[in-house]
């Protein structure tokens, strides 16, 4: 206690210190309890010590004593120590499953962001008819794509250009699976489905606010059903450009410019919205409703872009990680690119055409995102980005083709560059990861590797191009000369959503009666 006293005094004492009176309390208290925990450490640790050489004693004793009889002892012991238990692991084969599953519902999800970005990008006055659409594509795609589509996509490799497993149609072999082959095939049933809808729903924003919805049903049926699932077997079924070592590990032709060709062909077709140019030529200029609805769908597709790359490995091993890495780079440099490009030509930075760079650089590295490293990633993002303007600038301006949503650069042409992208940055030792030997690609042109593999994806890409361009317009054409393509004039003026549904998305709300967004009266179309 002298030794405490002793301190307090120096610190108290107003000889010494001019400190506030506070100050000083606060000071002691905080000393008194130093010092305090240290004597109970310290009494903590004598005990412990203590008690160890007790222990320590008794032991000694013990064996000494039964030193003797220690066989019995042993026994004992033994027979009172707990069994260890293994460890359960959850299996490869059911790990596989659930990563398949898991995946096929984040790019499901991905229908939600599309239905979003269109909305968003469009008038309020065709939002219930964009919805309609995404809804309807998704709905009868799957069913059609369950009885015919994934018999014909996934048919025998003995099939180069088109086939028909029969034990896949309705998914027959998996109809009432009780194992877990069974359930293997009915997670890749439902992984490839998601992409088959993806597809479909990309044609809607490019042939938005014009289109009679009988037609889209239509059209969209006929896409999931055989347009995509022949093209789709070319190359992931064991089909002839499988045969020659394409790479396209997501589906940036697969289903990007599959989906991007079918919107050019459609978008020709049905013909520009009422009012988009004048009949000088000039372009008019039709402003977005709802960018924040646009900019959350984005967020949305780009967050389910990780079950749509890194899904495709179909499997649940290490080198998801890397694909995710890539995935992420090449999507923030897409936004970056388009960007500055934008804010050069415009003066200011745009925000649709960033939007649409982000989804460049998701498109553009969905092909090669498990066959680069992650520096290539950022290259190959950048340029979508800054490729996705010009085209988008390029088909409204020069080719006059009205695509509201910029669907066809975003999605046909960053496909094909994503396609191409493989045979100039891929790397034999990264795509190896996820293949077998004999089955990897050759370096690309840039890693060393010559012009192999570059000729092997441009000969995929001008292929998939021109099948699925032929093939659509043949379909688009028959539907126009038939049923119809395009709603009338007075349809498009009064919206989509009273001309088709008969509801507004926005009840209450009060639109323009005049300009680009109105809202006419019936009385009013008939004139």
């Amino acid at each position: 206690m002298k030794s405490i006293s002793l301190v307090t005094h120096l610190w108290v004492s107003p000889s010494r210190w001019i400190i506030p009176a506070s100050t000083k309390k606060a000071i002691s208290y905080f000393l008194y309890l130093i010092i305090t925990l240290s004597l109970l450490l310290a009494a903590q640790s004598t005990q412990a010590q203590d008690s160890t050489a007790a222990s320590t004693d008794s032991t000694t004793t013990l064996t000494e004593e039964n030193i003797a009889s220690a066989e019995p002892v042993t026994e004992v012991i033994e027979e009172e120590a707990p069994a260890v238990e293994e460890v359960a692991y959850l299996p490869q084969e059911v790990a596989d499953i659930m990563w398949l599953c898991l995946a096929a519902f984040l790019v499901f999800f991905m229908q939600a962001g599309f239905a979003m970005v269109e909305s968003g990008l469009t008038r309020a006055k065709n939002s219930v008819n964009i919805m309609m659409k995404n809804l309807l594509d998704f709905s009868f795609g799957a069913i059609l794509f369950w009885a015919v589509g994934y018999a014909i996509m996934y048919c025998s490799g003995d099939a180069n250009f088109l086939g028909f497993d029969t034990s896949f149609a309705f998914l027959s072999s998996a109809n009432a699976p009780t194992d877990n082959a069974g359930y293997g095939l009915s997670a890749g049933w439902l992984f490839q489905v998601v992409f088959a809808a993806t597809a479909a729903t990309i044609v809607s924003g490019a042939m938005a606010e014009r289109t009679k919805l009988i037609s889209y049903i239509m059209y969209s049926c006929i896409l999931s059903a055989i347009v995509y699932p022949i093209s789709g077997h070319w190359i992931w079924g064991g089909g002839w450009l499988a045969d020659m070592g394409i790479r396209d590990f997501a589906g940036s032709t697969v289903v990007h410019s599959v989906g991007g060709w079918a919107a050019l062909a459609g978008a020709i077709l049905v013909g520009p919205r009422l009012g988009k140019y004048s009949k000088s030529g000039k372009v008019n200029a039709i402003p977005a409703h709802n960018m924040p609805l646009a900019a959350l769908g984005v967020f949305i597709l780009w967050f389910g872009w990780y079950g749509f790359n890194p899904g495709s490995t179909l499997l649940a091993i290490g080198g998801i990680s890397h694909v995710a890495v890539t995935t992420t780079l090449a999507a923030a440099a897409g936004a970056i690119g388009a960007l500055i490009v934008s804010w050069i030509k415009f003066k200011k930075p745009d925000l649709s055409m960033t939007l649409n760079g982000t989804l460049a650089g998701l498109v553009g590295i969905t092909a090669p995102c498990a066959s680069v490293s992650a520096s290539s990633a950022v290259i190959i993002g950048l340029i979508a980005g800054i490729i996705v303007f010009f085209s988008c600038l390029f088909f409204e301006r020069t080719l006059k083709i009205d695509d509201p949503v910029g669907a066809i650069s975003v999605h046909g042409i960053c496909g094909a560059w994503g396609t191409l992208a493989v045979g100039l940055f891929g790397e034999r030792a990264i795509d190896v990861q996820y293949w077998d030997d004999t089955s990897t690609i050759q370096d690309g042109l840039f890693m060393g590797g010559g012009f192999g593999q570059t000729w092997i994806q441009l000969v995929g890409i001008v292929s998939v191009m021109i099948y699925t361009f032929v093939a659509m317009f043949i379909v688009f054409f028959i539907i126009k000369k038939t049923v119809g393509l395009r709603a009338s004039d007075a349809e498009q003026m009064e919206g989509m959503d009273l001309s088709e549904h008969g509801n507004l998305a926005y009840g209450g709300f009060l639109f323009e009666s005049t300009g680009p967004s109105a809202i006419i009266s019936d009385s009013e179309a008939e004139k």
